[in-house]
């Protein structure tokens, strides 16, 4: 029991580390935070929810409360997953396992193209699962993606 908790423990440990390394990355030269994102993001609470998408492979869901769908071309109903979420400064992570293997997406603010289509999402979501990192973008209910206008 012990080990297999001080596992769960240590991976926490790296996935906060890994977060807050992905964070400082993104904030402006002074390191502080965009109070206006900061704003945005702190608005989304557990109970709302994040959808996100990425391609190559294709690959999608939805989080809320505590429960994560993730979805790909191969299982389209997707698979749900309990998940723990963090809260930092300029994100949020959702942490769980699927299928045996760790499963680690963050999301922060900034505006994102999945290459598809001509939306701008308002989110971006990056994903470490099954030995990989995918990039992807995000949205919520209340913070929606954009739409081109056409003439």
């Amino acid at each position: 029991m012990f080990r297999s908790q001080h596992g769960l423990v240590m991976r926490y440990r790296i996935s906060i580390i890994a977060f807050a390394s992905l964070l400082a990355a993104c904030q402006p030269n002074d390191g502080a935070p965009d109070p206006e994102t900061q704003k945005a993001l702190d608005a989304i609470g557990v109970t709302d929810t994040v959808h996100f998408t990425g391609t190559e492979p294709f690959w999608g869901g939805q989080a809320k409360a505590g429960k994560l769908t993730y979805q790909t071309t191969e299982n389209q109903e997707g698979a749900t997953i309990a998940v723990k979420r963090f809260n930092g400064l300029g994100g949020f992570s959702y942490s769980g396992t699927l299928n045996g293997s760790a499963f680690d997406m963050m999301v922060t603010s900034g505006k994102c193209s999945d290459g598809m289509s001509d939306r701008t999402y308002p989110l971006i979501a990056t994903l470490k699962f099954a030995g990989e990192t995918r990039q992807g973008c995000a949205w919520t209910d209340k913070i929606q993606f954009e739409e081109p206008i056409h003439p």
